[in-house]
């Protein structure tokens, strides 16, 4: 198969999914209102709730739920084959995926602001918010204290990256100040910015840093300390004084990443080597229902509903932005997913290099993808993609030195951006929690931040000076993720049925998402059982009680609704 013919044909198909179906949920569903005010400015605080431009929120938004999530998912995945992982791709966005962050930033627009979480309460009852607050409470938890880890990876794999990530935050600044405070074009001064922004991927190319440990620290270690430092100080500041002009700054350079891996499809027009399915790839599960797990982000991901309801809704200006903001942003998350897809499908067998030998074609496939455990790892997934990808685009002409570090700030920009988000949401979700508890200092926004990161900082170091201390509950968070998404659509569900409008359109990926969740997590528990892992157990099967819990509440509250029509 040609990657040329399935990048087109993905792009076509969300370009009309947009037209179409985006539009019919946006008039016929969510009853979008340009003349409604939304939160931003009804509750405008200049720190949380900025009416913002809906270019410069969309690119927030979407830095925001991609990360590195579709890169790693889509880099594992075709591991059994293609197909699954592109029909997926391509369905899961389309009508899970997209639904899903469109419905939780609607409802929140609808809701002051408040994330879905506590806004639970209001369309269901009390317990299922304490429930729900819970699992989003873990799962925050571990995205903080993961991504510290994510970032310093990426940093350990590219060096070069390192100079132009940190040089990126000054040029965020004053992009903000620029716009902010003297009015400037945020797109002419934008593009400056990215054009700053890329002198220092040069400079990172010849000038690469590592770090040593000391003092029992690991590199890592270190990174970790540092990076959550930057976090509490990036999720306190305005919104406007660094998150938005990065994230800005980070969606162009999104745009011109994707324009040159598509180019580099168009003019290397590499065959897909991968096969198209592949049930019987060594040490992988089943397909079933583990796809559904490991493809988060790209198809549907739990963690969206809290951007979605979480910041995006806090800084939209008008409702009838929700659409571009929330269900475009996961098409073009699903574009990236495609892209990553082609990259380790396609791009790698242009040639991958190991042990000093270079591998071709259905070889080099064979080679990086030769089992689960070999492919499963986070350097080995970022390697497939950023080999893939500055295969293709360095046949443009670009040195290939240049391509690399440029795809290793990309990467590592991405995560630092679901970095500092996910600790903002932290905060909020600690504010909530406090404020539902009538504890009202600690919701205050230094108290809620401070135990964001600090209880971040204590799972990061519970194994030790490496900071690794995450990665000993992160199996847990696929499934964990999946379930926020599931149990997201539950409420939203319930919300239009109170509303008397239909809910098929979320019901049914609803029924879809609970099912396949609770079918990954009962495989999980029993390899956990079987191993010996009684943490990752105890943990799993708390989390598993919780979400049958919410899905029996939410059904009777649904059933009672429905008995009320």
């Amino acid at each position: 198969m040609n990657s040329l013919i399935l990048a087109a044909t993905a792009a076509a198909l969300y370009i009309v999914a947009y037209h179409t179906y985006g539009r019919f949920l946006a008039r016929r569903i969510f009853k979008v209102d340009p003349a409604a005010k939304c939160p931003s400015k009804t509750h405008h605080d200049g720190i949380d709730f900025v009416a913002t431009d809906k270019t410069v929120l969309f690119g927030h938004h979407f830095t925001s739920i991609a990360g590195t999530g579709p890169i790693v998912g889509p880099a594992i995945a075709i591991i059994w084959g293609w197909v699954p992982a592109l029909v997926w791709v391509l369905l899961g966005s389309i009508f899970m995926g997209a639904v899903h962050d469109f419905g939780s930033m609607m409802i929140s627009l609808r809701h002051e602001g408040r994330s879905i979480g506590d806004i639970a309460g209001d369309v269901v009852n009390p317990r299922v918010k304490s429930l729900f607050m819970l699992i989003i409470f873990f799962a925050l938890w571990l995205v903080v204290a993961i991504f510290g880890v994510v970032i310093a990876a990426v940093f350990s794999i590219f060096p070069a990256s390192v100079i132009p990530v940190w040089l990126q935050l000054p040029i965020a600044v004053w992009l903000g100040f620029m716009v902010y405070k003297r009015g400037k074009s945020h797109i002419a001064y934008g593009l400056i910015a990215t054009v700053l922004m890329y002198a220092t991927i040069v400079a990172g190319a010849w000038l690469p840093i590592t770090l040593q440990g000391f003092g029992g620290l690991s590199d890592v270690g270190i990174w970790v300390i540092v990076l959550l430092i930057y976090a509490y100080v990036a999720s306190t500041l305005p919104v406007t004084a660094l998150l938005q002009p990065r994230d800005y700054i980070n969606a162009f350079q999104l745009c011109i990443a994707m324009g040159l891996l598509l180019l580099g499809i168009v003019v290397t027009r590499p065959p897909m080597v991968a096969p198209p399915v592949d049930l019987d790839a060594a040490g992988a599960p089943n397909l079933i229902p583990i796809l559904f797990i490991t493809v988060a982000c790209g198809a549907i991901s739990g963690f969206h509903c809290l951007v979605s309801s979480g910041t995006s809704s806090k800084q939209c200006d008008l409702e009838t932005s929700a659409q571009p903001i929330g269900y475009g942003g996961m098409l073009l998350e699903g574009m990236l997913a495609v892209i990553v897809l082609i990259a380790c499908g396609a791009g790698i067998g242009l040639g991958l290099e190991k042990d000093g030998t270079l591998f071709e074609g259905v070889a080099a496939f064979n080679r990086q993808y030769s089992s689960w455990s070999a492919a499963g790892g986070l350097p080995a997934k970022i390697e497939a993609f950023v080999t893939g990808a500055a295969n293709m685009v360095s046949g443009i002409g670009l040195p290939k030195n240049i391509v690399l570090t440029l795809m290793g700030v990309f990467v590592a920009s991405f995560a630092a951006t679901t970095l500092d988000t996910a600790t903002r949401l932290q905060r909020y979700i600690v504010s909530e929690i406090a404020n539902s508890c009538k504890v009202p200092a600690l919701g205050k926004k230094h108290p809620a931040t401070f135990i964001a990161v600090f209880t971040a900082l204590l799972l990061a170091f519970s194994s030790g000076g490496d900071g690794k201390g995450a990665l000993a509950l992160w199996p847990l968070f696929g499934a964990v993720n999946q379930l926020l998404g599931g149990l997201a659509l539950l409420v939203i569900t319930v919300w239009l049925a109170k509303k008397k409008r239909p809910m098929a359109f979320t019901a049914l990926p609803m029924l879809f998402m609970v099912a396949m969740t609770g079918w990954a997590m009962k495989i999980n528990l029993v390899d956990f059982y079987a191993s010996g892992k009684w943490l990752l157990f105890g943990i799993g099967a708390v989390i598993t009680v919780l979400q049958a819990w919410m899905v029996v509440e939410g059904i009777i509250v649904l059933a009672q609704v429905m008995r009320q029509k």
